[in-house]
């Protein structure tokens, strides 16, 4: 029987894949034509999306954007034994945008059931898990050390350090929570991964509670994620059912489960502290530290807090080789990262590479430049709170260290791109306001500061009192970055300085202030 593939992610089902898939199962009904219809994770191939994928005996053949009216005509087409059409992209590992990629942690995003164990295992899955019972805490903890892996939510500290940190620390229980409270501007990893491979997690999250002894996970998801929840519930059901989780797991030395908590959508519940308050049942706010949820966690005990991609990313370290995965990237950026890009981009989606590429390859070659094909003008790179890099400055390598010498930030790897049209004065407004909005409220730089600085911002653009007004705007820009208790202030001043460096014409002309 004909495998055919149409993806049940997110993004795919915005643009009607849904009503595709519903399209082809009538038509093989009709015609007589019996045929396997997998509802897959997607490719991250998102202006093909809905894309389409028959698996024959030469490999997957592609057909994309295809839409319900196209079916009859692949039908007609001979596309079940991969058939010329006008929508046909070829064998789908060969497209130019997947081809030039080295997924690691996206492998089999795209390529699996996403709810068959039997795919998972049959490619790779559990392998990690397998090598980590014959290493054992210690030995699993050092080749995470020696990958290299830093966290990919955005403050890229040593995965490995920080396990090695709760295994050591003295407590009653000990806790493993994912963070995939994912609300940058630009991002979709770990919605695509939730969608698209959830297994990965669960058997990132067995390895780490094994590393570190701990007895219980929870994974924190935004509410926005229906999709995604509801994939990862059926996948928490599934490897419950098949004993890699439970009271009677057979994973683990020790009994370990996994328990959802689905946040209201608030961007500070992002930080890691702000996030473990949610979990306890109170309202997101950050505490103070030390001490370090390492330490002193969720219910005050160690915990491990890892991003859902560094925690899929764990088990195809362990089943390759910490060394083998240090063998990539750039400095001391290592191993690859799910960059995504978005905005006015003309091939937005999900790019997995060695850390190292530049910039400009990004937007120009890999992302084609602009959907609206008017000259690249800035380019924000970490969420809504992430510098904007203008082309002078595309030669920027995609690495931590890289971008922090030239003032910006990696984030979760979200790519915006903006044409010559952006008003980049109104951008760092939209910065400022974004802050005072999404703010905790609970230390004063953060919850005033913000709120000045769209007052600021406004007289700016008006034209009252320009110059005395920038220099206001640098000071609190100053007063944010040093005061605020968490990085939602901090990292607030990223986009605004960097849009008054590098675009300060868009200061200096009066019009009318924002709505």
């Amino acid at each position: 029987m004909t495998r055919v593939l149409i993806p049940a992610d997110a993004g795919a089902r915005a643009v009607g894949a849904g009503s595709l898939a519903r399209a082809v199962a009538a038509e093989a009904a009709a015609r007589g034509s019996p045929l396997d219809l997998v509802r897959n994770g997607s490719r991250g191939l998102y202006w093909l999306e809905p894309l389409l994928e028959v698996a024959t005996p030469a490999g997957r053949v592609g057909y994309g954007p295809v839409t319900a009216a196209d079916v009859p005509g692949l039908f007609a087409a001979g596309f079940l034994e991969g058939g010329p059409h006008a929508k046909a992209l070829g064998p789908v590992e060969q497209i130019p945008f997947l081809a030039r990629q080295n997924r690691i942690t996206f492998a089999r995003s795209g390529v699996i059931d996403p709810l068959s164990l039997a795919d998972y295992r049959a490619h790779g899955g559990l392998k990690g898990l397998e090598r980590t019972l014959s290493l054992g805490p210690a030995a699993t903890i050092e080749e995470v050390v020696r990958s290299g892996l830093r966290g990919r939510g955005g403050a890229g500290f040593p995965t490995g350090i920080k396990w090695r940190t709760v295994a050591e620390a003295a407590g009653p229980r000990k806790y493993v929570v994912c963070n995939a409270d994912e609300g940058d501007s630009g991002t979709y990893s770990d919605r695509m991964l939730m969608e698209g491979d959830p297994f990965a997690l669960i058997e990132g999250m067995l390895i780490a509670a094994l590393a570190v002894g701990a007895g219980r996970g929870y994974v924190y998801v935004r509410s926005e994620y229906p999709q995604a929840v509801a994939t990862l519930e059926r996948a928490l059901t599934l490897a419950r059912a098949d004993g890699l989780l439970g009271e009677r797991s057979s994973a683990l030395p020790r009994a370990f489960d996994i328990e959802l908590r689905i946040g209201a959508g608030a961007y500070v519940c992002g930080e890691e502290t702000s996030m473990l308050e949610s979990i306890e049942g109170r309202r997101g706010e950050v505490r103070a530290k030390p001490p370090l949820p390492a330490h002193r966690g969720l219910f005050g005990c160690p915990t491990v807090i890892n991003n859902l991609v560094s925690l899929a990313t764990i088990p195809p370290i362990l089943a390759s080789g910490g060394e083998a995965y240090a063998a990539l990237g750039f400095g001391r950026s290592r191993g690859t990262m799910p960059i995504q890009l978005a905005g006015n981009v003309r091939f937005g989606g999900l790019y997995e590479a060695p850390f190292g590429v530049s910039l400009g390859a990004l937007v120009e070659e890999i992302g084609g430049g602009t959907a609206s094909g008017r000259p690249v003008r800035a380019v924000q790179v970490g969420g809504p709170l992430g510098a904007y890099f203008p082309p002078a400055l595309f030669d920027t390598p995609f690495d931590y260290e890289a971008f922090a010498e030239r003032n910006g930030l990696i984030g979760h790897g979200g790519v915006v791109v903006f044409d010559d049209t952006v008003d980049m004065a109104r951008q760092a407004r939209f910065a400022m306001e974004f802050c005072a909005i999404e703010s905790c409220g609970k230390c004063t730089p953060c919850r005033i500061g913000s709120r000045r600085g769209v007052e600021v911002v406004d007289r700016i653009i008006a034209g009252i009192e320009p110059a005395k007004n920038l220099g206001l705007l640098r000071e609190l820009c100053e007063t944010m970055r040093h005061g605020s208790l968490c990085a939602l202030g901090g990292f607030t001043p990223y986009p605004v300085e960097s849009a008054l460096d590098h675009f300060g014409e868009d200061f200096a002309r009066p019009r009318r202030a924002a709505a």
